[in-house]
């Protein structure tokens, strides 16, 4: 009986299962392990785990697979410290996976993690908390999170861990979640520069980096910067500069110092103690060309502030940026060049790169690179923009040349400035001749076609420019770059149709340019364009009128009026008012119609033809009437008429702007008739002293030959259409010189009037009316009874009732004639 109690004492208690060891090949076998109840299992499994998916990022994506995640997730909140430490060791090392953290932040895990950050927790929890949040925090949703949940505050607590697994977590962490504007301000607040500083002191260079990329990143803010200077950091980060033995670590401190020179107040504080000195001396002896690039990237920054730019030109960076310019890099060349470009706003900056730096930069515009010479041609821009100097200095280095050669460079921007920096030295005479010798016409036709708004805008700020020039608007219209230019008018960017405009006024200054681009249709664009009330500017008005005042006949087509500065030349011919959106012909086109019934074409040309062009003229196509114009025109007439001509020639005054018939393929022939009247009206008209005196004579003149007086009574009687339709069958052609005109209605003597009032000095002005009126005013100044001048007085010239009677403008009669 003791025997058999003795035996059961010493056997163990049914329900107690004897230690089991097992070994398992296979994941799947250890995830089903993470559902055990006993901590020591899975404390094993979540070590067997993390060994595994320390392995490869298939062992990751594995796990994944099998659903570790999950039953991991549940025991970041178990109570024993060794499962739940395990199990953040996984989630830290398995965060690296993109489609990991695809779970997690399904999961919503980085409450857990953070809460993982107390104080009282393992380093161990400690380090791969913060390294999951750290993987996790490149997400823009798990920064909101991070932020939202609390978890900065722990973050720069561990920045002071003594573990520097710790601190380069939470560092990796915490620059990652600075890039957002309001993790920025918020670490400022929790004042996290002082720590980032000591951490500039470590022992681990990665440790050092990240924190200076952090300072880089939050140095942004105004705010954060004074805060930096504060706690002495500006003298440290000077420091890490002036320790060789740091060198890896300059390149980061120069772009936090870069930050800090675009604030007037902490650069002012450098300059005070001495650093800004340091740093540019610095500067100018390091041979490294990531620091030469950051440091001229830094000052392209800060030189936007007036303030800086003046500190900057005090300490004479200017030697610096230059002596960058003679690197062998051409990244370099790039940044210091814009940096250049920014530093030329200052006045006393722009003066010193000018001279000493534009020989320097018109030798790079050869540069085989593109970026270069992009960068180069930009300073060029800035510094000769209203600065004549310079520009002289761009020339006087032979900068033309190569400035050329620019404008068939690959990049837009290089294109753009070197039409810019052209366009600056144009305002020069020397170099604008120069330029013009080079072809600059011909060379702004591709730029005028580019489809970069940049580019075409400044092609045809530059076609303004040079276009003043007689020459180089025929260039232009010889190499075809009208074209172009005309539908520049339809961008729907405003500089550049602005500048369209411009360069169309300008161009259109004289008579074969700007019936050239009526040609191609630049009128009708103008008027489109001013009948829209947000497209309309003062330089598509100006175009407008600039086009027609070089294209009368159109003008007085189009808007039925003529003013006394428009001078009525040989070549003007009135077709009748033309219909909105009508197709206006040339002369010639209207020669080659068939004789119609429709209302004539009324031609001047009062202009003599050499003897060999009449030949030519005679051989390759016939006159209007198919017969010599000379022969025809002198038929009847004595020997002493036929000797006119050459009278005429001397009294008509040349007219420089007038048509050039000669070089037309279409040559129409002289009227001989309006060169009399011309030459008569000469001498009856101009030695009368007085203006009023003058216009009477003129306007009984025409009436004269145009039918005489019309009683107003029988104006229907006056069968001025019969002579018209007589005149065009002897000529064969609609085309009718208006001296064959011996029965004229009102239109027919204004014209007339006109015509030889602009010959004679006498000014006045045409206008349309309707039913085949058209009428003339002259303005007229009198004088009162005591000698004193009156303010002219504007007056309708009567040519068919009472030939020279002056009908004040306003009055009824004056109404009446216009009417009637």
């Amino acid at each position: 009986m003791g025997k058999k109690v003795k035996k059961e004492a010493e056997s163990p208690p049914k329900d107690v299962f004897d230690p089991l060891l097992i070994e398992s090949k296979t994941p799947a076998t250890v995830v089903l392990m993470l559902s055990s109840p006993e901590n020591e299992v899975l404390a094993k499994a979540c070590d067997a785990l993390y060994k595994f998916a320390s392995k490869d990022d298939e062992n990751k994506v594995t796990l994944l697979g099998l659903g570790a995640l999950e039953h991991l997730y549940k025991l970041l909140s178990h109570e024993d410290p060794l499962v739940r430490r395990n199990a953040i060791m996984v989630f830290g090392i398995m965060a690296s996976n993109n489609d990991v953290r695809k779970l997690l932040r399904e999961l919503d895990v980085t409450n857990s993690l953070i809460s993982q950050l107390a104080p009282e927790e393992d380093v161990v929890i400690h380090e791969f908390a913060t390294l999951c949040l750290a993987h996790m925090a490149v997400e823009y949703t798990t920064k909101v999170k991070i932020f939202e949940q609390g978890g900065l505050e722990p973050l720069i607590r561990l920045l002071g861990s003594p573990d520097p697994d710790v601190k380069k977590n939470s560092l990796e962490c915490i620059y990652l979640l600075v890039q957002d504007f309001q993790n920025r301000a918020a670490v400022r607040e929790l004042n996290v520069i002082p720590p980032l500083l000591g951490l500039l002191e470590s022992e681990y260079p990665v440790i050092q980096s990240l924190a200076l990329q952090t300072l880089e990143v939050i140095s942004k803010d105004r705010e954060t910067r004074i805060l930096l200077g504060e706690n002495k950091g500006l003298d440290c980060l000077l420091n890490i500069l002036e320790n060789n033995e740091l060198s890896n670590l300059h390149i980061e401190t120069l772009a936090v110092l870069g930050n800090c020179l675009e604030d007037v107040h902490t650069l002012q504080q450098i300059q005070l103690t001495g650093g800004l000195k340091k740093l540019i001396s610095f500067l100018e002896v390091s041979t490294v060309p990531d620091i030469q690039k950051n440091a001229a990237k830094a000052i392209t920054k800060a030189a936007y502030d007036s303030e800086i730019r003046k500190i900057l030109h005090w300490e004479e960076v200017e030697k610096f940026l230059l002596s960058l310019l003679e690197t062998n890099n051409d990244e370099v060349k790039i940044a210091a060049s814009q940096a250049i470009s920014a530093m030329c706003e200052n006045m006393d900056s722009k003066c010193v790169l000018g001279l000493q730096g534009i020989p320097q930069l018109v030798q790079l515009l050869s540069s085989d690179n593109e970026e270069v010479k992009e960068a180069v041609v930009t300073a060029l821009t800035n510094l000769t923009t209203a600065s004549p100097r310079n520009a002289s200095v761009v020339a006087e280095a032979e900068g033309i040349v190569p400035l050329m050669n620019t404008l068939n460079a690959q990049r837009d921007g290089a294109i753009s400035n070197a039409i810019a920096v052209l366009t600056n030295l144009s305002l020069q005479e020397p170099s604008r001749v120069s330029i013009q010798s080079h072809g600059i016409m011909s060379a702004l036709v591709q730029p005028l076609r580019s489809t970069n708004s940049q580019v075409q805008s400044k092609a045809a700020f530059a076609v303004a420019a040079f276009g003043c020039d007689a020459d180089a608007r025929t260039e232009l219209r010889n190499v075809g770059g009208l074209g172009p230019l005309v539908e520049l008018l339809h961008s729907k960017n405003e500089e550049v149709r602005r500048n369209a405009c411009w360069a169309v006024m300008v161009c259109g200054s004289d008579e074969l340019t700007a019936v050239e681009l009526c040609r191609l249709g630049a009128l009708d664009i103008l008027e489109e364009i001013n009948l829209s009330t947000k497209r309309k500017s003062e330089f598509s008005e100006a175009a407008l009128e600039k086009l027609l005042d070089n294209n009368l006949s159109q003008k007085y087509s189009r808007m039925g009026y003529l003013s006394s500065s428009n001078i009525i030349t040989n070549g003007f011919y009135d077709c009748g008012q033309i219909k909105h959106g009508g197709k206006f012909l040339s002369l010639e086109e209207l020669s080659k119609q068939e004789l119609t019934d429709r209302r004539a074409i009324i031609f001047i040309n009062a202009k003599p033809q050499e003897n060999i062009v009449v030949q030519k003229v005679q051989d390759a196509s016939p006159s209007v009437s198919g017969r010599s114009s000379r022969e025809k025109s002198r038929k009847g007439k004595g020997k002493k008429e036929e000797e006119k001509p050459k009278e005429v020639i001397q009294v008509t005054p040349t007219v420089q702007e007038e048509i050039n018939l000669e070089s037309s393929h279409w040559l129409p022939p002289p009227d001989f008739i309006l060169m009399d009247y011309i030459n008569d009206a000469s001498k009856k008209i101009l030695p009368l002293t007085n203006t009023r005196e003058q216009v009477v004579a003129l306007a009984q003149f025409v009436a004269d030959k145009m039918g005489g007086t019309v009683e107003r009574e029988q104006l229907h009687n006056f069968c001025w259409e019969l002579n018209m339709s007589e005149i065009e069958f002897e000529q064969k052609s609609n085309i009718v010189p208006i001296a064959k005109i011996k029965r004229g209605t009102f239109y027919h003597r204004a014209l007339l009037f006109k015509v030889i009032a602009d010959r004679i000095g006498i000014g006045c002005s045409l206008v349309r009316g309707k039913y085949n009126r058209a009428w003339n005013e002259v303005r007229l100044v009198e004088r009162s009874p005591k000698g004193l001048l009156l303010p002219p007085q504007e007056y309708i010239v009567d040519l068919m009732f009472e030939p020279g009677c002056l009908l004040k403008q306003g009055s009824a009669k004056a109404d009446q004639y216009k009417r009637i």
